[in-house]
């Protein structure tokens, strides 16, 4: 396997995916919630499709884990993984903003070895391959490296009362986006302290590592991929400099968050 062509198929994929769903964004969509607050539409359903069709195409053998399939236990008996989120942002998605991504990595042994980022409503494509760096539309990318808590860049809403000394920055639905924005420099903190998926952040871990940022879950501890839930409790992506101060800073509240 020649990891570099392999990078290319796969964001030959991810392209023509996120071309798909290009097509319908602001357009007529069937939507529905699987879960009270969580929206899908039709569109998710057709991305996942042509994805899986032409990722196993790629690497048959590999497992599959993605938000718009039926998990099956098959993917734990495997070395590879594709982990794979159609449409991450599908509430932008569907309110016709730009915020969502096509997010697609390839994980060996628990360790993403490609992911691949397309935001074709922003016009970017991002790239990362296991130790050859971040690429955003071809541009080698160096993460933030703010060394002062205060005033990081948080790309949220609102800030609780305690977090007000941080700095907030747009923030787009898509978490992988979000993550890749520390990879940009374009943010110094990302911090989720809840149960989440790992088809959500899967391929933006590995931007924001190969751009040179510090990624952990909520606690400090390694995120690995292909676990049994497919779950992972939290991550907290930044700086070097800062990480030490945020998961300080979310311990006790992610403390109380871990308990289902």
């Amino acid at each position: 396997m020649v990891i570099d062509a392999l990078a290319d198929e796969i964001a030959a994929v991810a392209a023509e995916a996120g071309a798909l769903a290009m097509g319908r964004w602001r357009g007529e969509l069937k939507t529905w919630e699987k879960v009270p607050g969580h929206p899908v539409c039709d569109v998710d359903l057709e991305v996942n499709q042509l994805i899986r069709e032409r990722l196993r195409a790629i690497d048959p053998e590999a497992g599959w884990l993605s938000e718009e399939t039926v998990d099956d236990a098959e993917r734990l008996l495997v070395p590879r993984v594709w982990v794979v989120d159609p449409i991450d942002g599908t509430r932008d998605f569907i309110r016709g903003r730009p915020g969502w991504s096509v997010s697609i990595a390839l994980c060996e042994g628990g360790d993403p070895l490609v992911g691949v980022l397309e935001a074709p409503a922003r016009g970017e494509t991002w790239r990362a391959v296991a130790g050859k760096g971040t690429f955003r539309n071809g541009q080698r990318l160096v993460a933030s490296s703010r060394t002062e808590f205060p005033g990081s860049r948080v790309p949220t809403d609102a800030l609780p009362h305690v977090d007000r000394d941080l700095s907030i920055v747009d923030r787009p639905n898509s978490i992988a986006l979000r993550i890749a924005m520390v990879a940009a420099d374009e943010a110094d903190l990302v911090a989720t302290i809840r149960w989440g998926h790992e088809w959500d952040i899967a391929a933006a871990v590995l931007i924001a590592r190969e751009a040179g940022a510090h990624v952990t879950d909520a606690f400090g501890g390694v995120l690995r991929f292909n676990s049994t839930k497919g779950e992972a409790f939290g991550v907290v992506a930044s700086s070097h400099g800062i990480h030490a101060a945020a998961i300080e800073r979310l311990r006790e509240r992610a403390d109380k968050g871990i308990i289902r």
